[in-house]
């Protein structure tokens, strides 16, 4: 199995940038899909993006054309590159693990505030 931990996570004001970060660790990462997903503060958590093994990328459509997801399979990390920031990104991010069915945990998150 692989643990992940996230990173990168800060204050920004609207229209600024971020660039998180999913470390991973304890199996051969470059097998893994990762996703990423976030909650607000009384939202239920939501999909933001993914990356599968083979490097391809899905994002939702709520940030589709401002975030960008990448993977170094030699630094065992996955990125989220979120640029054009709004208020409304303001969440915890995190980031899990996927193989077939296989599920991996969630980390403890990153926090992401947007504000002025």
């Amino acid at each position: 199995q692989v643990q992940l931990v996230e990173s990168g996570g800060g204050l920004v004001q609207p229209g600024g940038s971020l660039r998180l970060s999913c470390a991973a660790s304890g199996s051969i990462f470059s097998l893994y899909a990762i996703n990423w997903y976030r909650q607000a503060l009384g939202k239920q958590r939501e999909f933001v993006a993914d990356i599968t093994s083979g490097g391809s990328a899905n994002y939702a459509d709520s940030v589709k054309g401002r975030f960008t997801i990448s993977r170094d399979n030699a630094k065992n990390t996955v990125y989220l590159q979120m640029n054009s920031l709004k208020p409304e990104d303001t969440a915890v991010y995190y980031c899990r693990a996927a193989r077939g069915s296989w599920l991996g945990s969630w980390g403890q998150g990153t926090q992401v505030t947007v504000s002025s």
